[in-house]
């Protein structure tokens, strides 16, 4: 195992700068997590610690050794790709072991290992298949113990999972993750999905047009987010946004209404304010009541254990998450009342948590 450092990294292709100053210090045995919307860089930062592009500028660290220039068969880590990268005419068995193969690694040792990262991931029975004979999940699978068995000092996961249907995804992330439990080897896994990064990351790093936004668990992103771009990428349903005028102890939503947010907000008074009300924290009262944001129902979508509410109030869509069995349908009118202190307060001009 070992630790993963990136200082300064910069990044070119042609005169599009992608990275731009990249910092980020991984723990041993830490499970990061990458995720950021398409074109943010993630991927690229990911093929630099593997040695498959190299940056422009700064210093990518494996433990303690520098590795900028080395090749990727020296740099101690393995990839598990989006697309599996499976010998379609190769045995599960020689596609787990040919790294090994191709490294002069003794037959004896290649079957010991090959036997035992199958014994883990549960293909003991399909060692003598052909990727064509499997499932995505087995394929997967495969990719995954081609990767262990090569004992590499760092796990590098390329959106591994964004091939397969929603219920394997939901699946195959639980066994990621249990199997890094397991092996406890440092792991840098890539997504735009931010339930995987939720789920499953020790820490998340969130990046925006080549940059790092934020760094943190995912519980501290979830109730500290430092901007409204991290706020409404991090949880789902998405983070409302409702732009408004602090007042008091208050705030004046431009949707209507009433927020009460505390003697904190005092010293902001008659500042311009975003306020952040995750939808899972809001909750329906009846038409007038006295705190909160009075709207018209537009849709509700039952879900099983959760319903999901879009409104409109006064022209801005505001989503409600609610447990309860409501009887509520299209066209009535309610109030979304908040608790002050699961309100999230940004300043409008500068979009940055207050």
């Amino acid at each position: 195992m070992a630790s993963v450092t990136l200082s300064g990294i910069e990044k070119n292709f042609g005169d599009t700068r992608v990275i731009k100053g990249v910092d980020i210090a991984i723990g041993d045995g830490e499970f990061a997590v990458f995720v950021g919307p398409s074109g943010c860089g993630k991927s690229t930062l990911l093929r630099m610690i593997a040695g498959l592009d190299d940056p422009a500028a700064g210093q990518i660290r494996i433990g303690d050794r520098v590795v900028n220039g080395l090749a990727p068969k020296e740099r101690g880590v393995s990839m598990v790709f989006q697309t599996y990268a499976l010998y379609p005419h190769m045995t599960v068995r020689d596609n787990l072991g040919f790294g090994l193969m191709i490294s002069g690694t003794e037959k004896s040792t290649i079957g010991s290992k090959v036997a035992g990262a199958a014994r883990i991931l549960g293909l003991d029975k399909l060692l003598d298949r052909l990727p064509r004979q499997l499932s995505g999940g087995q394929r997967q699978r495969v990719a995954m113990g081609r990767a262990m068995v090569r004992d590499p000092k760092v796990f590098l996961f390329d959106e591994p999972l964004s091939n397969l249907d929603a219920k394997l995804r939901v699946q195959m992330r639980t066994e990621i993750r249990a199997l890094h439990q397991r092996l406890k080897t440092t792991s840098i896994y890539v997504t735009h999905d931010q339930i995987e990064a939720m789920t499953m990351a020790d820490r998340i790093i969130v990046l925006r047009d080549g940059l790092v936004e934020q760094i943190g668990t995912p519980a501290h992103l979830y109730d500290h987010p430092c901007n409204t771009f991290v706020a409404t990428f991090i949880g789902s349903p998405s983070m409302n946004l409702v732009p408004g005028l602090a007042v008091g102890t208050g705030a004046t939503p431009d949707a209507g209404g009433h927020i009460a947010l505390g003697e904190q907000i005092s010293a902001l008074s008659e500042r311009r304010v975003v306020l952040g009300l995750r939808p899972e924290h809001l909750r329906v009262r009846e038409a007038g009541y006295a705190n909160g944001i009075p709207c018209e129902v537009k849709v509700v979508e039952f879900s099983g254990a959760d319903t999901l509410l879009t409104c409109e109030a006064q022209g801005h869509p505001v989503q409600a998450l609610v447990h309860d069995r409501l009887l509520v349908k299209p066209g009535d009118r309610v109030t979304l009342d908040i608790e002050p202190h699961l309100v999230h307060v940004f300043d409008e001009a500068t979009q940055q948590r207050i």
